[in-house]
């Protein structure tokens, strides 16, 4: 009989825990979100859920667990959680990725609808108590750029084909990744011949060395001036310096923005006041779901772990995703 024990990073009143009752009823469970509340069974823990975004706390309890061999992120993102003893730690860590997936695809869409039909100007028109017909964009047709085509990219192609999108996308591989939802993949280096072609760009890349700044003054100047750039993939892949000169200097059309360089986004930021920017606090993938959808894959990841089976979502520590 297995008998794992699990340290979970979590605040012990969290609700959803008592999902972790559903795990076998030998299964040792630690909660705490101070390292005190480990210290009788790391020694023997073999498994970590970071469910609290704590890099400091994995990063003190990673050091009191030797036996640690699998670490669970419920989130997709984790650049904030690579420290350099994770990394080379042979205990091999999964995440979210999927899970958050069809929401944000939705929100790009959303997004895509926001600005081709100017939603701004019409709940503007509405308040103001006018009726002012104007001109608007067909989607069909125009082309989206996706920067970073993992499951978020591919859960955004999808739904822009369903309304008649011609999709491009570029990824670390180019077309070694192509799986038939857009017309052509692009490498790194050939990201500008993509983006000129592009009426929208969905940025839906991880944060790693090679992303950070990725879009940047030569990525803008490259885009149409009716370009609209979109990001739900982490902030610092795109320079905001650059970002807000284009916005300020209407090179581009607008920005739908889900993520930022420093959250919460301060208050007298510059894209607080520009009227082609539309704002989200960073909770596109927040669903009435989405806390319950984690606590599940993760049960289910377990199952998989405790039987020998391969895991989902394994990242590649060194590559940062």
């Amino acid at each position: 009989m297995v008998h794992d024990t699990i340290l979970v990073l979590a605040d012990p009143t969290e609700p959803r825990l008592a999902r972790l009752e559903q795990l076998p009823p030998e299964t040792g469970i630690a909660v705490g979100m101070r390292p005190e509340a480990f210290e009788n069974a790391a020694p023997e823990a073999t498994a970590i859920f970071s469910w609290a975004f704590s890099r400091d706390l994995l990063r003190h309890v990673l050091a009191m667990a030797p036996r640690v061999r699998w670490i669970h992120t419920r989130a997709a993102g984790v650049d904030n959680l690579l420290f350099p003893e994770l990394v080379a730690s042979p205990a091999v860590l999964t995440n979210g990725s999927g899970i958050f997936s069809p929401s944000l695809g939705e929100w790009v869409l959303g997004a895509i609808l926001y600005f081709a039909k100017d939603f701004r100007r019409l709940i503007h028109a509405q308040a103001r108590n006018t009726w002012e017909p104007f001109t608007v964009a067909e989607i069909a047709g125009q082309t989206l750029g996706i920067i970073g085509y993992g499951d978020i990219g591919r859960a955004i192609a999808g739904r822009a084909r369903a309304i008649g999108m011609r999709v491009l996308a570029m990824n670390r591989r180019g077309a070694a990744g192509a799986d038939g939802l857009v017309e052509r993949i692009f490498a790194p280096a050939d990201r500008l011949r993509m983006i000129e072609q592009c009426d929208y760009i969905a940025v839906a890349a991880p944060l790693t060395a090679e992303t950070r700044g990725l879009i940047g003054e030569a990525e803008f100047a490259a885009m149409k001036p009716e370009a609209v750039v979109i990001n739900v993939g982490r902030g610092p892949v795109i320079q905001e310096s650059a970002l807000v000169a284009a916005l300020s200097g209407r090179r581009i059309k607008g920005a739908a923005l889900d993520v930022f360089d420093c959250e919460p986004l301060p208050q007298g930021h510059p894209l607080y006041y520009l009227d082609n920017v539309l704002l989200s606090p960073h909770c596109a993938d927040h669903t009435a779901t989405w806390l319950d959808d984690a606590m599940r894959f993760f049960v289910a990841q377990y199952q998989r772990f405790r039987n020998g089976e391969p895991l989902l979502n394994v990242v590649d520590k060194q590559a940062g995703y």
